[in-house]
């Protein structure tokens, strides 16, 4: 007969997960499943997302913007 354990836990630094049932055997293999709340906090967002909620302005809006003032710069060293 199979027994289910349910423990709850929080995800440490690294994203790691840390479990401690003393009713567990060292060395047994088990199986765990993950349930994430319904509305996780760890939603995915793109690294544009985050910059725009950063404090300042973005200095470049494109890459061309950029590319542009970096080879601007470039020029003014050989001058």
């Amino acid at each position: 007969m199979r027994t289910t354990l349910h423990v709850k836990t929080t995800i440490l630094p690294g994203h790691k997960i840390e479990i401690s049932a003393p009713e567990l055997c060292e060395g047994e293999a088990v199986e765990v499943f993950i349930v994430l709340p319904e509305s996780s906090a760890s939603e995915r967002r793109s690294a544009l997302a985050l910059l725009e909620e950063l404090p300042g302005q973005r200095l470049f809006k494109t890459s061309e913007e950029a590319d542009r003032y970096l080879q601007e710069e470039r020029d003014s060293w050989e001058r």
